[in-house]
């Protein structure tokens, strides 16, 4: 079992995103980091740290239960593109490093499914 986001617009062959929770979790921790937190320092994530004290367009997906939370709008979506395309361009050359390019990998899904969504103004869903 695991996490899958998709758009809401009910087509079966839409492209998805999808990982283990575990996988999830390290694709978030990465993110936060090329943010400048960690994440682990975070309310929600076993530490106290508001998430007002951030600024970042990736709070959405970043500040968001595993399951059981909101959709993200095609306007969050919409927000969190560029910086997630930011994210991907700087890290994309890893010199080798597996860990890493299985990460840019991920962002890069994550952001085919998110433009999607953009594109035909749906929801991304958390399933």
């Amino acid at each position: 079992m695991g996490i899958v986001l998709f758009p809401g617009d009910g087509d079966v062959t839409s492209p998805d995103a999808s990982w283990s929770y575990s996988g999830f979790k390290m694709l978030r921790q990465w993110l936060a980091r090329a943010e400048g937190f960690t994440l682990t320092e975070m309310h929600g994530f076993g530490g106290d740290r508001p998430w007002g004290e951030f600024s970042t367009h990736l709070a959405p997906l970043l500040d968001h239960p595993d399951n059981d939370g909101p959709d993200l709008t095609p306007s969050q979506c919409a927000a969190m593109l560029p910086r997630l395309e930011a994210i991907i361009s700087q890290r994309q050359h890893n010199g080798g490093d597996l860990k890493l390019q299985r990460l840019v990998d991920d962002a890069r899904q994550l952001v085919n499914v998110m433009a999607l969504c953009v594109e035909k103004e749906v929801e991304l869903i958390f399933g």
